[in-house]
């Protein structure tokens, strides 16, 4: 028996997307993630333009998570041109970017998730029975703008952070109003682990390879080591010595594999398994009592390792804010351009985000490279959906088509994102 099954455009995930599947007799043929989202070339207008605007540009190829692309390119910059920030600095773009994951995290969740495995459409009709819910779900989004807001200015393309430091910081009253308000937020936190550590997810399990950044005892959200289950273990500027791209004719978004082993799965799944013991000592227990034990395998349970980390998020930022040192806003006219390459690997809420630039020595960018989170994780879903069919081949075609979606919605993929082709 065959089964050809066309998803024009994949329902409550951020840009345009599409499924094209062949199953026959049970078992997949044919099985493609598209990218049918037109390339925005931000590579290409990178070019020639000044290092100290990098950042402002590249915090424009997305909306939902501006933060993690502009630290990746400042930080990737300030590499290139052999700037280092204060400790103060470093602080304050973690949090900044717990901020970034917290409210990110929440419109997953709640908005495009919940409404799957709690018998809903959309987030409209769930509202419409449950409003509690999503104001939880609302409120605790807006303490993530709002912590984005109050580091770096505004909370959709912040204007602050700028190549050594900001060009304005907060003031000690503001952090203390976030702090009570994070504490605050502990206890929705805390329900939201408690809420998708009971739904029913589905049980399929493949052993694929999972990278994330690691940092000694730190939680990692800004720099660190790239780790793998799989055994593999790098510094950042050995990327591209690991990692490599492929094209596919059916979607504007490059493929990433391991060298040499094939796919593998970034994001909130395999940050919680491969740093679970330097969680938030809340988000650990919530982790516990919901039953998470690392390593785990289960594509779907990255809704789980998503709700940890809202916890994980919160409780973090308070400790940033408790223990911010000393220090001063450092300008980014101070510094003089030279030549040099630099890259840098950051944790967008979606997983790794890579930024490289080549700078000359009168300061402007001669090549950039950019890979994001769903670029990394499209030949993954891929495979995950290869496993995952013949589990559910017996079902009608419209539980199939609502069960892919459901998997591909548990990455959380930004669409938009992954279309950065540099070379038409």
């Amino acid at each position: 028996m065959e089964k050809n099954i066309r998803v024009d455009y994949i329902a409550r995930v951020e840009g345009q997307g599409e499924l094209t599947i062949k199953v026959v007799d049970g078992t997949p043929e044919t099985v493609q993630f598209g990218i049918f989202e037109p390339p925005k070339f931000f590579e290409a207008f990178l070019v020639g333009r000044d290092f100290r605007e990098i950042h402002e540009l590249t915090s424009r190829i997305c909306g939902i998570c501006p933060v993690p692309h502009q630290i990746a390119a400042l930080r990737a910059v300030e590499k290139a041109v052999g700037i280092e920030v204060d400790e103060y600095t470093r602080q304050l773009r973690r949090l900044m970017n717990f901020g970034s994951h917290l409210q990110s995290h929440v419109l997953n969740l709640y908005l495009l998730a919940a409404p799957d495995y709690l018998g809903y459409e959309s987030a409209i009709s769930l509202a419409r029975d449950n409003p509690e819910l999503l104001k939880k779900g609302l409120k605790l989004k807006k303490l993530g703008n709002d912590i984005i807001e109050v580091v770096g200015g505004r909370a959709v393309h912040p204007v602050s952070a700028v190549v050594g430091g900001f060009t304005h910081t907060p003031s000690r009253a503001k952090l203390e109003d976030l702090k009570d308000r994070l504490r605050e937020a502990r206890r929705d936190s805390e329900e939201t682990v408690r809420l998708f550590s009971e739904l029913d997810l589905p049980d399929f399990e493949r052993n694929e390879e999972q990278i994330a950044l690691t940092r000694g005892g730190e939680y990692p959200i800004n720099e660190g080591t790239l780790k793998s289950t799989g055994g593999l273990e790098a510094g950042e500027d050995e990327y591209r010595r690991y990692i490599k791209e492929v094209q596919v004719d059916y979607s504007w978004a490059k493929h990433s594999i391991v060298e040499g082993r094939g796919s593998f799965m970034v994001g909130p799944l395999p940050r919680v398994n491969l740093n679970y013991r330097v969680l938030s000592d809340g988000a650990r227990e919530a982790a516990e009592a919901a039953g998470f034990k690392p390593v785990v395998h289960r594509p779907f349970e990255a809704l789980l390792a998503r709700a940890i980390e809202v916890l994980n998020a919160v409780e973090q930022s308070i400790l940033i804010i408790e223990d911010l040192p000393k220090g001063k806003a450092v300008r980014e006219d101070a510094f003089k351009p030279r030549s040099g390459f630099g890259c840098a690997v950051v944790e967008a809420p979606r997983g790794l985000l890579y930024h490289a630039y080549k700078v000359n020595d009168k300061g402007l960018v001669e090549e950039a490279d950019i890979v994001t989170p769903t670029a990394m994780n499209a030949r993954n879903i891929e495979e995950d959906l290869k496993g995952y069919l013949p589990t559910i081949a017996d079902l009608r075609e419209e539980e199939m088509i609502l069960r892919c979606e459901m998997l591909v919605r548990a990455y959380d993929p930004c669409i938009s994102c992954s279309v950065h082709v540099h070379r038409a």
